[in-house]
């Protein structure tokens, strides 16, 4: 009887200093070539300037862990499946790369000019999750404003997951985010 005890005191550790591995994701910047029509003039003197000045997300959206949704009123935030460092950081920063490559004639950058003559753009980030029947969402609005005028648009993007598991979540939310980067460019311009 006393040979088991070391063997159940050995299991019983085990079990107790096992904790659930934790997983970290960041957004990728995807690699793709500029919009059509927007090469730079080697002769430009002046560029326009674009201050992607913020970037939010809805509150549910602004924990640690990626969002599932499980039914048509139930959302999961996970508590392994973690964002490296937060989703609005991650949004704003991959936003200002994208926004550089599409607009090459602009000064993209996520810190205010020091002149007064600049767009300023904020995007507000509604929907940034996976869901039950496969389909990712990317969704929201945003505010461009320009020489005094404001242009405002909604955004709505659903995409088929094409595999199963977190890392083709996140890279299909990638996806769907340099999408929209893409269709602010295109106004943008």
């Amino acid at each position: 009887m006393k040979k088991w005890i070391p063997v159940v005191l050995a299991l019983f550790l085990t079990a107790c200093s096992s904790s659930d591995q934790k997983t970290y994701y960041q957004l990728p910047v995807l690699s793709s070539a500029p919009a059509a029509g927007s090469v730079l003039s080697s002769g430009m003197v002046e560029q326009r300037k674009l201050w992607v000045e913020h970037v939010s997300v809805a509150d549910y959206l602004a924990g640690s862990g990626l969002v599932y949704q499980t039914n048509d009123v139930q959302y999961t935030l996970t508590q392994n499946n973690l964002w490296a460092s937060p989703l609005d950081q991650q949004l704003q920063q991959s936003l200002v790369t994208y926004l550089r490559r599409d607009l090459p004639g602009y000064l993209v950058s996520g810190q205010p000019a020091s002149s007064d003559d600049q767009d300023v753009l904020n995007v507000n980030v509604t929907g940034f999750h996976g869901r039950y029947d496969g389909i990712v969402v990317v969704s929201g609005s945003w505010t461009l404003t320009r020489q005094g005028q404001t242009v405002q648009r909604d955004f709505a993007l659903n995409l088929k997951q094409g595999e199963d598991g977190y890392d083709a979540l996140v890279r299909t939310l990638a996806t769907g985010w340099q999408q929209e980067a893409s269709q602010i460019a295109a106004q943008v311009r």
